[in-house]
């Protein structure tokens, strides 16, 4: 008896049929990456069909041809995602700054390379589309996806925010780090 072949592990646009699995990525990630009261609070406010249908709209109707979710795939099955499209922070240059607004690798097939894989599809994404710089909001205190950002070429520019919950009641600090894609 022998093993069916692997599929190569990859990067590409995602489909409406995967909304569900990107959402539930999502939750899951929420989870592990905020301070507890701010993940029971943010996953108390959207359940998950909600979200599901959320990320289906965003696949299959975006408001722009340049906003894009792109899926990491192991094995036939979405491990990872990345939403991009054009920046709306102030100070960007329309046409020229793209923004990375969500990217998340499951927690389960985190360290296994579908995060550099993902970021070099966004990348080239970007390019594609005619964007000469990327910027990327982190939480502050996220340490390892820093690191991971600084190894690819990412730096912070010295934008910082604070993120709240419409009720105030949990927030959270970013930093913005960026990239040339040229």
């Amino acid at each position: 008896m022998t093993d069916a072949p692997r599929t190569p592990d990859s990067c590409r646009l995602a489909l409406p049929a995967e909304a569900e699995r990107i959402a539930a990525i999502q939750r899951r990630s929420w989870q592990q990456l905020f301070p507890t009261d701010v993940a029971e609070h943010v996953l108390a406010s959207v359940d998950l069909a909600s979200m599901t249908e959320s990320w289906a709209h965003a696949i299959a109707k975006p408001p722009l041809a340049k906003f894009r979710v792109l899926v990491a795939i192991e094995d036939g099955r979405v491990v990872g995602f990345a939403a991009i499209g054009p920046s709306d922070d102030d100070d960007a240059h329309p046409g020229q700054d793209a923004m990375v607004g969500e990217f998340i690798v499951d927690p389960p097939a985190q360290r296994q390379g579908h995060g550099s894989r993902l970021l070099n599809a966004v990348a080239d994404t970007m390019r594609a589309d005619g964007f000469n710089r990327a910027t990327w909001w982190v939480r502050s205190t996220d340490d390892p996806l820093r690191r991971f950002l600084d190894s690819a070429g990412w730096g912070p520019d010295g934008g910082h925010q604070t993120v709240s919950t419409e009720d105030e009641a949990a927030s959270v600090k970013m930093i913005r780090m960026h990239t040339a894609l040229g």
